[in-house]
């Protein structure tokens, strides 16, 4: 128990940060993640919000993943899929009117800044162990399925992510290329000093409640 309310907060701050950056990627016109340009393809075809189709295709990934480990679904999944959703519904309607990119430049610098969000929200994110990410979970699965590395398992689910998002009209541009080739890069290079600054929170903490 104490341990989660350690984590709690990196888990909250990281959606925040990471729906914001998704917010603002898809607001940029230039390309969203392979994931997110799904979902705005689905938007686009069937409706509802980009919020409602992130919890529906993790709901299908959690189904998904425990159809192929033939174990019960881990709905706590869920959790994670329904505050993204909620927070990307709410950035893109509070940024509605009032982040409007019409030239390229500043299209590229609301991508910019919301590729950057993203990575430093999914770097903080993943230093609470709170609530799985399906997506992430269907990465491991693949892995321990085929035996390939997390680098080829993320990188068929981008595949298949950008062929769907085809069909369905997604979001999809240059900046879904550059998502997919520097997000990891950009991830990696933050998580050691996110993870430094959770250890220092941390020990403040514990240092406090002595």
């Amino acid at each position: 128990m104490q341990k989660i309310k350690q984590e709690f907060p990196f888990y909250i701050i990281g959606i925040i940060l990471l729906t914001l950056g998704i917010a603002l990627t898809i607001i940029s016109q230039l390309g969203a993640s392979p994931f997110d340009a799904l979902l705005v393809g689905l938007y686009r075809t069937f409706g509802l919000t980009i919020g409602s189709w992130e919890i529906v295709v993790g709901l299908t990934m959690v189904i998904g993943n425990a159809l192929a480990q033939k174990s019960r679904p881990e709905y706590l999944a869920l959790v994670t899929s329904l505050v993204t959703g909620a927070g990307i519904d709410f950035w893109i309607f509070t940024l509605n009117g009032w982040v409007e990119p019409y030239s390229w430049l500043g299209q590229s610098i609301c991508f910019g800044i919301g590729l950057i969000f993203t990575t430093i929200g999914v770097a903080t994110y993943l230093q609470s162990r709170i609530a799985p990410n399906p997506m992430d979970r269907s990465m491991l699965v693949i892995t321990d399925l085929t035996g390939w590395s997390v680098t080829y398992s993320r990188a068929l689910i981008s595949v298949t992510l950008i062929l769907l998002a085809f069909i369905f009209n997604g979001a999809i541009g240059p900046g879904t290329l550059i998502n997919a080739l520097f997000s990891g890069v950009m991830i990696s290079f933050l998580l050691p000093y996110v993870k430094a600054i959770k250890q220092r929170t941390i020990s403040r903490k514990d240092i406090v409640a002595r």
